[in-house]
């Protein structure tokens, strides 16, 4: 599918979202657009296995409005259903009974078929509970199909539904099915709703351009860059994972194949289960990920609890994009919490660093983490100050990158990335200041893939370039009391031009006697009209 079919999709359904959700908030219709979107893609992946497992024993349904092809041939094979079930699972790891699938849904729909409403609740539960090895508990709790905005009673919001997902049904009936193009539509909806509803939907929502820089460079080899990317990577981790794009990045630069299993931590119930639907929407399988819905600063995700140093998880690259400054209650407990202890706690009024410190503890000693944070953490003092100062005399802060302002649908300011490693080479630190670089828009500001590809290379192969680029001795960062602020060591200023003073004066002369001598012209033509001269410089 080419580049323009996809911008077509993606305006397509942001299209009908736009038309349909009439009073609903924004907020509230994305979950229902996102759930359906999922559905279709879980049904369509399911269909084309069912299809290539039966072979010339699945049925063909030439009458509108009949049977399903998989409906009619659970009617005609009662008896070998459930070896077929397990056959599937072992082939796409889930199962999507016929009654739940897409192509029976949408048929209601088309019908407006009064069950609709109830199908739907056996569907999703079954999808939660059934579908996966794993459960996906509370999958779709966000979609409350009782919920009065879809209606006063049954009748009218099975009727709301039935408009829904007809309209979805025809809008996206002649794309493509595969994971990258619903996985893309997916994203796309999700930047549209966080660009349409501001600060609320943002804050989960890392636009695509930060996460490509984040997911190349954490993807590069840790030791030296230079040599390319690492071919695979045991354990990643993203513990703010949002909806999960972070981490399909990353898995996008390395190969479906390259990663051994995918990490994610998210607090908010709603973009938890945004997560989990887009890992499984882009194909990845359920064994191939976890998403846990805990809050990271309490570490209460057991995995990542484990109090024996040789049983701890050691994750080969970490990413982030965590709340900026955002509040928190640190207690004398947390003080003694294996990830804070050797650093001290980050202030009350800016978790910024215990978000850091947090993902930097589970970091693997050949592991690169890269994380988006305001620029106050480069400057900031007290205990902020302190932590950052151990991280720069241990060696663990590798590159500092000042972004542009505004790229983000959630705050206008600008933002920096830091790239922090157990282990590296160079004794100084790399610093980017790409504030600069970027192209204008009405609400955000975008990197061009140039812009990305030049802070990549730059980090990369540690290039340094007149107002954008240096490496930066400890020397130097220690005199200027591990104040890491870009704009200490690399000046945007454009140098003004030195001025020749003399040949100014010089030039003001042949001026003046310019004026001088046209002074004198303008007062010979006077005279010869009978008015009087005007002076000129009381001449």
């Amino acid at each position: 599918m080419s580049n323009e079919d996809q911008k077509e999709l993606g305006n397509t359904l942001w299209k009908i979202a736009d038309d349909l959700r009439g009073s609903m908030n924004a907020d509230d219709f994305r979950d229902y657009m996102l759930s359906f979107l999922f559905l279709r893609y879980l049904s369509d992946n399911y269909e084309t296995a069912v299809k290539k497992e039966l072979g010339k024993d699945y049925p063909v349904v030439a009458v509108a409005g009949s049977l399903s092809p998989l409906s009619l041939w659970y009617k005609n094979n009662a008896d070998d259903i459930a070896q077929f079930e397990l056959q599937m699972r072992r082939k796409v790891h889930y199962v999507v009974k016929p009654d739940f699938l897409w192509s029976s849904i949408s048929e209601l729909a088309r019908t407006q078929h009064n069950d609709l409403l109830h199908r739907l609740e056996d569907g999703f539960r079954y999808i939660e509970n059934e579908s996966f090895e794993s459960t996906f508990g509370g999958l779709f709790s966000e979609i409350n199909l009782s919920s009065e905005k879809l209606g006063k009673n049954y009748t009218e919001r099975n009727t709301k539904l039935c408009t829904i997902i007809t309209k979805i049904a025809e809008g996206i009936a002649k794309f493509s099915t595969s994971s990258d193009i619903l996985g893309d539509a997916y994203e796309y909806l999700i930047g549209q709703f966080a660009a349409g509803s501001g600060k609320k939907a943002g804050e989960f929502y890392t636009p695509q351009q930060i996460s490509s820089i984040l997911s190349e460079i954490v993807t590069l080899d840790s030791q030296d860059p230079s040599t390319g990317k690492k071919k695979h990577f045991s354990k990643i981790l993203d513990f703010a994972c949002g909806s999960g794009s972070l981490l399909l990045n990353v898995r996008g630069q390395i190969g479906a194949h390259g990663i051994g299993k995918i990490y994610g931590q998210e607090k908010n119930i709603t973009t938890y289960n945004l997560a989990r639907m887009n890992m499984l929407l882009h194909g990845v399988k359920d064994s191939e990920f976890e998403i846990h819905h805990g809050d990271s600063l309490l570490n209460d995700w057991g995995i990542l609890n484990e109090q024996n140093p040789a049983k701890k998880q050691k994750f080969d690259a970490v990413v982030a994009n965590p709340p900026f400054s955002y509040r928190w209650e640190p207690t004398d407990a947390l003080g003694e919490d294996f990830r804070f202890k050797n650093y001290g706690l980050a202030p009350k009024s800016a978790a910024d660093f215990a978000f850091l410190l947090h993902g930097f503890h589970f970091l693997s000693d050949e592991g690169t983490m890269a994380i988006i944070l305001p620029h106050g953490v480069l400057f900031r003092g007290g205990a902020e100050e302190r932590i950052r100062r151990k991280l720069l005399e241990d060696g663990n802060i590798d590159t500092v990158i000042g972004l542009p302002a505004n790229l983000f649908f959630s705050t206008g300011i600008p933002v920096c990335i830091l790239v922090l490693k157990k282990c590296k080479k160079p004794d100084d630190v790399l610093f980017i200041n790409a504030s600069e670089h970027f192209e204008k828009g009405k609400r955000q500001n975008q990197l061009r893939p140039e812009h990305i590809k030049k802070i990549v290379s730059t980090y990369q192969f540690r290039k340094e370039e007149d107002r954008y680029s240096r490496r930066v001795s400890m020397d130097e960062i220690k005199a200027n009391d591990f104040n890491l602020n870009i704009t200490r060591y690399i000046s945007t200023a454009v140098q003004e031009e030195e001025i020749d003073l003399a040949a100014v004066n010089n030039n003001l002369l042949e001026i003046e006697k310019s004026i001088l001598e046209a002074s004198k012209k303008h007062n010979e033509f006077l005279k010869e009209l009978g008015k009087p001269g005007i002076p000129y410089g009381g001449k």
